[in-house]
């Protein structure tokens, strides 16, 4: 499979799990890890339209049209974002979406242990985590028809 085919794939399988979660996420506002290019964020905001969207990354990068109000933005390493948020919402997040990373194995599933009782704390009871990699300790749910096995996760808080 060629790159373009597998980066068509994955992103049809992040539009498809992030609309099955949010039809099924209880209460509260959204969490967006990792802005990029803000592609993701602005589709949340465009079918979450009655929700607060929080957005951490390392620096902005995103189109202008796809930027977070300044007030929902928070710059800077996501240990220290994701305590700071905490510190302002508490455990209000009712979906999370987690795309960080660069690919490799090595690289990602350490990031994603280190970073997944912070993002743990600020789910809401039953709130859900779509992510591009699977987080240890959180139950994965079904994905929708179409996403495989491994392509993207689904996770709800205990």
């Amino acid at each position: 499979m060629s790159r373009l085919d597998s980066a068509i794939r994955r992103l049809s399988a992040q539009r498809s799990c992030l609309e099955t979660a949010l039809a099924a996420a209880p209460a509260g506002a959204l969490l967006e890890i990792g802005l990029g290019n803000g592609r993701t964020y602005d589709h949340l905001r465009e079918i979450a339209t009655d929700r607060e969207i929080w957005v951490i990354d390392r620096q902005m990068n995103a189109h202008p049209d796809s930027a977070p109000p300044a007030a929902f933005y928070l710059e800077g390493e996501a240990e220290v974002m994701l305590d700071g948020l905490f510190g302002r919402v508490g455990r209000s997040i009712a979906l999370a979406h987690y795309d960080l990373g660069i690919g490799v194995p090595e690289h990602d599933v350490p990031l994603r242990a280190a970073l997944s009782e912070r993002i743990a704390r600020l789910l809401v009871p039953g709130g859900l985590l779509v992510a591009n990699g699977a987080f240890e300790g959180m139950a994965q749910q079904p994905l929708p028809e179409g996403v495989a096995e491994g392509r993207y996760f689904i996770h709800r808080a205990a």
